[in-house]
């Protein structure tokens, strides 16, 4: 939203007087984007994808998802495409994808050229599942139009990290976990995952 619609700017103008000089009843000095009718592309459907996807299809969205494990639920929200046309098609790509060998780097100047000009790139996942020189290079020629980062490679971020000063980078610092109802969900799932193992039921079990 705040890549769509510049809502700090904009309240900023407000608060700086811009509004009230202003001859019209509204006001804005950036392009406004619309997000209904684009297509959000997933890389990475598991639970977070799909809720991800939940959103986008609310907000009038096509959603293609990419995983090498596909399901009825992530079927029901989207379509499961090739790694290309996820790139090809998607005027927004969010990651959602664990760092694998295999996902390491995979956004880097070759994935990204396959990409629409103009596309918004967003990580809420892991910040080494891209090149960041890459990224870069990208969001100051206009190939990325903007990305939004709640991970980078190295955290805290390094003062010399490219994307500080590359043009429409967001970046937070890896917050997106750190609500007090969200880390009193973990707390109570790891209490749960211990009690259930216990008493000889594990769930949630990894490479079982």
């Amino acid at each position: 939203m705040e890549i769509c619609h510049h809502v700090a700017h904009h309240s900023d103008a407000v608060h700086e007087g811009r509004w009230s000089r202003n001859i019209d009843f509204c006001f804005w000095d950036y392009p406004l984007i619309e997000l209904e009718g684009k297509t959000m592309g997933i890389l990475g459907f598991g639970r977070i994808g799909q809720r991800t996807g939940e959103i986008a299809k609310a907000l009038g969205m096509r959603v293609l998802a990419y995983d090498t494990q596909q399901n009825d639920a992530g079927r029901a929200i989207g379509n499961y495409v090739d790694l290309d046309t996820l790139f090809r098609e998607s005027d927004v790509i969010s990651l959602h994808c664990p760092l694998f060998p295999e996902t390491k780097g995979i956004i880097n100047a070759g994935t990204i050229a396959k990409m629409k000009d103009g596309v918004i790139l967003l990580n809420n996942s892991r910040g080494p599942l891209i090149v960041e020189q890459d990224l870069a290079d990208a969001l100051n020629s206009g190939k990325v139009y903007a990305a939004g980062l709640d991970v980078v490679s190295e955290e805290p971020i390094s003062p010399e990290n490219p994307l500080l000063s590359a043009k429409n980078c967001l970046i937070t610092p890896h917050i997106s976990w750190a609500p007090k109802e969200s880390r009193k969900r973990l707390l109570d799932t790891a209490v749960d995952n211990l009690a259930r193992w216990q008493a000889g039921a594990p769930v949630n079990v990894v490479n079982a």
